[in-house]
């Protein structure tokens, strides 16, 4: 299967690597760096592999805690700043809160 890419026709089913490029980059790096630091090179790239994945999960969860619906107080919270007619967008608990507070309190020293 062609891409239809009009500067590069490229075949998408070939293999990114095969057997033969791999063992050819084997040899050049053992050729490069030596049998001793093989080793370590392989150990220090697992290693950053796993601090990657672990950072890229931790990431995910704090995404996915940020986006989880609102729980029943966080939710009441906002309904009573919409019923009052506050702008309750990038606006935390506490703010809404505050601002609550305020507009009664306005609407009190109106009525007196």
């Amino acid at each position: 299967m062609l891409s239809l890419n009009p500067v590069f026709l490229v075949d998408l089913e070939e293999e990114m690597f095969g057997i033969e490029d791999i063992i050819l980059i084997l040899a050049v790096a053992l050729l490069l760096f030596g049998s001793n630091k093989l080793p370590e090179m392989a150990r220090s790239l697992g290693k950053a592999t796993g601090e990657f994945k672990k950072a890229q999960m931790q990431t995910e969860t704090e995404l996915k805690q940020m986006v989880k619906p609102l729980d029943d107080k966080d939710e009441k919270i906002h309904n009573l700043a919409a019923e009052m007619g506050l702008d309750t967008r990038n606006k935390s608990n506490e703010q809404l809160i505050e601002e609550i507070r305020s507009k009664i309190r306005s609407n009190e020293v109106l009525k007196t």
